[in-house]
């Protein structure tokens, strides 16, 4: 696995870099904005048609004024002219209807949009986090991942919907300028003579505005990771006794977050009245100003009540514009996080060339030669390993807890790659192989098998699409499964809840052991599979393991000897090196490590290194 250049910031780790200190990004980022362009190049068509709807929209209310002021000036003044008013009437109508049906449109084009385009990023990034590696989900938080395809998605979301909505608020902008400019000059710089005075306003107050927002975003975070460890500790905490203790710590953590709102709420609410008290500044010259204009009859009465339409629009998109600009900010710092992660290195990739594999021509050899790995790669965990597990053999692998024996099994499955030597699969490079092809001829059952909240039945087939409903019943039987299964409410269509927990660790177990069955790989990878288990379960779970067995090329790591005794071969690992293999009475005859556990009666390396630092203890030194 290679490693970072020098002076250049891991993509991995920059990840888990905080948020909070990147919620607001520029009000335009040019990279930004052309890459999340590609995602909307398929609904070109989508967003023609909603901008002719904005244009519509904005075009139908600016005209309303207008209308109003020929029926004052046109109809209504002098000696009246009732034609021209019923055609004035009717054209009202026409423009309230042509701006309902233009803002129906816009609204549903506008979400035409951006719900695929949302949904097209978020399948981007499923698919690419999918593909990235464990390196990537080992380091990263799931809480960071999920705010990056939920909370930064929904940033760009907001952002779209509300563009397209700036854009009718620029045509209004712009539109009721020319027309008050054409109107009455004189009048239009008097009334908007405060314009500059908001923009003030605006500069002030948004540093305050984003101070505030990034203490309640912080606030916000603390205490949600607080719920989450308390909910997830349940357990310990009743344990513990710690209910009240923790309860105080909450409440100070909701307080604050209180607090921090009610401020925010505050500064907030300082912009609207005062954005009222400029639009009633604005009112009140056009009034003064123009009644004077009208008293020396320079100006129509119909002008001015225009004027006084107009100005009161006039200042709503201005609001909205101000706080769409804070919105545009949060996009931008949204998507740099998102490209983020759809630009995370894929570690471990298919190889250019790289050949399909299929199950039926596989023999099942694995064969590790001088591998060296290390999930750091300046201290390697595994040195050197060489051995080779022959078709249909069991090889198990023991040794100390962190000597390297999960790594083994991860590189195996190609989850990682070697830094030095080969991983052979029927003489293959696994490098060489299209991974879709390996993980269709392994099969992996771990410590804590994963299951996940839908049906028995839909759980044991979850990798293998073609499996039937007899083949599953014939694997829940063969494994044992099947009596517990039909004692559930609903039999094999009993939903599971959240990881199994309705069920007891050996009955998740054996699932586990029935859906690799269904599988049918060639490798079977058992990673301590029997670890959490009692004694009588275990006996339960041996039937299966020998069943699931047959046939198959295993490796398999088991801390109980009981459980690796007849394997084919043993493969002792200790600190990162091969150190004995053989039979288990080939190891016991070689009066080894192996032999030390097998004939001191332990049940596992770790009772024996768990001894030795007691025996150590007791004799005064440093084990």
């Amino acid at each position: 696995m290679p490693s970072t250049p020098p002076g250049k910031p891991d993509p991995l780790i920059s990840v888990l870099r905080d948020d909070d200190e990147e919620l607001f990004g520029k009000s335009y980022d040019r990279e930004v904005v052309t890459r999340f362009l590609v995602f909307m190049r398929p609904y070109r068509r989508r967003i023609f048609y909603a901008v002719l709807a904005v244009l519509a929209f904005s075009l139908a209310n600016l005209s309303i004024p207008v209308l109003v002021k020929f029926a004052i000036d046109g109809a209504i003044v002098g000696q009246g002219n009732k034609q021209a008013l019923t055609i004035v009437g009717i054209a009202l109508v026409g423009a309230a209807l042509v701006h309902w049906v233009a803002g129906y449109f816009q609204e549903v084009l506008i979400e035409r949009i951006a719900q695929p385009v949302i949904n097209d990023v978020r399948d981007a990034m499923f698919r690419h986090i999918q593909k990235v590696g464990l390196a990537f989900t080992d380091r990263t938080p799931i809480g960071r991942i999920m705010s990056r395809m939920f909370s930064d998605v929904g940033a760009l979301q907001e952002m779209m919907e509300t563009t397209v909505n700036a854009l009718g608020d620029l045509v209004t902008l712009v539109g009721i300028v020319i027309v008050l400019l054409i109107l009455d000059w004189r009048l239009a710089l008097m009334a908007m003579a405060v314009v500059p005075l908001l923009f003030l306003l605006r500069i002030v107050w948004q540093p305050f505005a984003r101070r505030a927002f990034l203490r309640i975003r912080k606030q916000s975070s603390i205490t949600h990771s607080y719920l989450d460890q308390n909910v997830s500790g349940t357990r310990v905490i009743q344990a513990m006794n710690r209910q009240a203790h923790n309860y105080g710590n909450y409440s100070g953590k909701v307080d604050t977050l209180y607090d921090v709102n009610a401020d925010g709420a505050r500064l907030g609410a300082y912009l609207t009245p005062t954005v009222d008290i400029l639009t009633g500044g604005a009112l009140a010259v056009v009034i003064v100003a123009g009644g004077a204009f009208v008293l020396d009859g320079s100006l129509a009465i119909g002008t001015i009540v225009a004027f006084l339409l107009y100005v009161q629009r006039f200042f709503e998109p201005i609001r909205t514009l101000v706080a769409q600009y804070t919105v545009l900010q949060r996009a931008m710092a949204a998507g740099h996080r998102i490209f983020e992660v759809l630009d995370l290195p894929l570690e471990v990739k298919d190889r250019d060339g790289a050949v399909e594999v299929a199950k039926e021509k596989i023999q099942g050899s694995v064969e590790f030669q001088d591998v060296t790995f290390g999930y750091d790669p300046t201290r390697p965990v595994l040195r050197g390993i060489r051995f080779r597990a022959s078709p249909g053999q069991t090889v198990a692998i023991v040794g100390p807890t962190g000597s390297g024996k999960t790594s083994i099994m991860s590189l195996t499955h190609r989850f990682y790659d070697v830094q030095d030597g080969r991983v052979l699969v029927d003489g293959q490079d696994v490098r060489d192989l299209k991974q879709e092809s390996l993980g269709r001829i392994m099969g992996m059952v771990l410590q804590e098998p994963f299951l996940f909240s839908a049906s028995v039945h839909d759980n044991v087939k979850y990798n293998t699409g073609s499996a039937t409903r007899e083949d599953v019943i014939r694997a829940c039987l063969d494994i044992g499964a099947h009596d517990f299964i039909l004692k559930l409410p609903s039999g094999y269509d009993t939903v599971l809840e959240q990881r199994g927990s309705n069920l007891s660790v050996g009955q998740r177990q054996l699932l586990s052991f029935a859906r690799a069955l269904v599988a049918d790989p060639r490798i079977l990878i058992l990673d301590e599979a029997t670890a959490n288990i009692d004694s009588y379960t275990e006996l339960v779970i041996q039937k299966a393991l020998a069943r699931l067995l047959q046939g198959r090329t295993a490796l398999v790591i088991a801390h109980r000897l009981s459980t690796i005794r007849n394997a084919h071969k043993i493969i002792v690992i200790n600190k990162g090196q091969l150190e004995e293999e053989g039979t288990h009475d080939e190891l016991v005859e070689r009066g080894g490590l192996y032999a030390q556990l097998w004939t001191l009666n332990y049940a596992s390396f770790d009772d024996l290194a768990a001894d030795a630092t007691r025996r150590a203890s007791l004799a005064g030194v440093r084990p």
